[in-house]
């Protein structure tokens, strides 16, 4: 192959910067926790935040893939932080986005997982959500709830949010723009993402048409259909408006739009989620590469001739919009006082044609069903994570630092000025970005449950990990516990041979949870 149709920008090194003089200004602002307006004249640092969705650890080349080509990604590594320890807020989507948002562990959520609030009506009609948008979202969070938004915009920052929401649908007290966020583009609801070719996506509260007829996702191939032939496949690939590019252009208009004031972008993109659904340029590129495969026929979402080299070519392209990020903020003389931080939101999925196993996806985690999205073992809820600052966080470096989701708020936070909300459980990491980590606090544990995939529970402490798992469906309150130093695929439970660390994990278990508002969340077993 002569030529590769993946986009390499001229620059290839990603870079979190803020301008060297702002240094000196940063250390003490932050840890005297003063406001924006006792520093008029300072600028605060853009924040750009990437959360990728269901994208796995071992997805990106700088935490080992060899089949998916990421080379902007791996640039930001090479620039800034890698985290080996950073954990999703939750194994779904939802409640993943929940514990982002508010600062909150999963058992202070009031969002403990996906719940597509049926009551409403058929909402998994593509049709009657289009004659009805009542129909579309998931349960809403309440308006009063304080989100990272709203701490950010306080501190006098433009805020908006582009790609996925999954916490409340059109009209609803859940709505972006009444979580703080001044600008919203893209999906509110989960559902609707489950196509890139849909029949609308939203711009505030508007309905913004497109192009695409409506081909709703989860369905199978005709059995007439020929399964070898490309076209048996072209209603479901080739329509005009492909929303994660057109999610791009409004990033990028975000961008421009905002040079001249402080700016919050956040970007829950839906790449890489089935269904699988790419850019023809860069199947092709991948299908070259790999050769020949078997289709996925489709029936959860959408069939796909050639699924591997469309699910690489999605990251793939989820890359090139990362250095096109990049490529915009230094021509706008941005660059050097941005802040950005690409993750996932959990592990990688196992349905809609996506093979974990030929990909790694979660290595040195076990990737296959049972494991990955959907499970709080290790390659459930353990993501990629990295930071870039130029100046500030240490280029090239990896660190170990024990930290989640709900740790974000209070870091963005303390690097805005601003006082932190009641009632949060995060820690701020931004010592650790600043190659601090002397002054880092520590989490004593990390603690999820998530009350689906037959109810579970997990306690990360120091090297240790505990895990209960069929909660509901059988019961079950035996804890499970792994040594991740020694066991990071949690392949041998060590329960029996250290009672002491059992009782511990068992004790955080009970006493770290709230009984959840919602009844769909509850745990029968531990008294909900």
């Amino acid at each position: 192959m002569n030529v590769s149709p993946l986009k390499r920008l001229p620059t290839t090194t990603v870079y979190l910067i803020l301008k060297p003089g702002l240094l000196t200004f940063l250390l003490v602002w932050s840890i005297s926790c003063t406001t924006e307006q006792e520093h008029q004249g300072q600028r605060l640092p853009n924040i750009i935040y990437i959360l990728a969705d269901d994208l796995g650890y071992g997805e990106l080349g700088a935490y080992g893939q060899e089949k998916i080509e990421t080379p902007h990604i791996d640039a930001m590594a090479a620039a800034g932080m890698r985290f080996t320890q950073h954990y999703a807020g939750s194994t779904v989507c939802a409640p993943s986005r929940y514990m982002l948002m508010t600062g909150k562990h999963p058992g202070n959520a009031l969002i403990r997982g996906n719940n597509e609030w049926s009551e409403r009506g058929d909402v998994w009609s593509f049709e009657a959500m289009f004659e009805n948008p009542d129909l579309e979202g998931q349960i809403p969070i309440p308006e009063d709830t304080i989100t990272l938004a709203d701490i950010l915009k306080k501190a006098g920052y433009k805020t908006g949010a582009i790609g996925k929401w999954g916490l409340g649908g059109p009209f609803t007290e859940g709505h972006p723009n009444k979580q703080g966020f001044d600008y919203f583009y893209g999906y509110l609801c989960q559902r609707q993402a489950h196509t890139y070719y849909p029949t609308h996506l939203w711009k505030n509260d508007q309905r913004i048409m497109l192009q695409n007829k409506m081909v709703p996702p989860h369905q199978s191939l005709p059995k007439v259909a020929d399964i070898y032939d490309p076209l048996s496949y072209a209603i479901f690939h080739d329509q005009p408006d492909y929303a994660a590019e057109l999610l791009q252009i409004e990033v990028i208009r975000f961008i421009e739009e905002h040079r001249d004031t402080p700016f919050f972008l956040y970007l829950p993109t839906p790449l890489p989620h089935v269904s699988l659904q790419a850019p023809l340029r860069l199947i092709d590129y991948y299908r070259e590469k790999f050769g020949d495969e078997e289709p996925y026929t489709g029936g959860n979402y959408v069939p796909v001739r050639y699924p591997n080299a469309t699910y690489a070519a999605m990251i793939s392209y989820l890359d090139e919009q990362v250095g096109e990020i990049v490529e915009k903020l230094k021509e706008l003389d941005l660059y050097e006082n941005t802040l950005i931080v690409l993750t996932s939101d959990n592990g990688p999925t196992f349905t809609g044609g996506v093979d974990p196993e030929y990909f790694d996806s979660a290595a040195p985690f076990k990737s296959t069903y049972g494991w990955g999205k959907g499970f709080l073992h290790e390659g459930g809820i353990r993501v990629p994570m990295i930071a870039v600052w130029e100046g500030i966080i240490p280029a090239s470096s990896t660190n170990d630092h024990l930290s989640a989701f709900w740790d974000v708020l209070p870091t963005f936070g303390e690097i805005a000025g601003v006082e932190q909300p009641e009632g949060i459980d995060g820690i701020s990491f931004l010592p650790t970005l600043r190659g601090n980590n002397e002054e880092q606090k520590q989490h004593e544990f990390l603690y999820w449950e998530f009350p689906q995939y037959g109810g579970q529970q997990a306690v990360r402490m120091g090297r240790w990990k505990g895990i209960r798992k069929n909660m509901i469906n059988e019961e079950n309150l035996d804890v499970e516990i792994y040594d991740l130093e020694n066991d990071p695929r949690e392949q041998f439970n060590v329960a029996g041979h250290h009672p002491d660390i059992t009782e511990k994990i068992l004790s955080i278990m009970e006493n770290e949870r709230i009984r959840p508002e919602i009844d769909a969340f509850r745990i029968p077993v531990l008294g909900d």
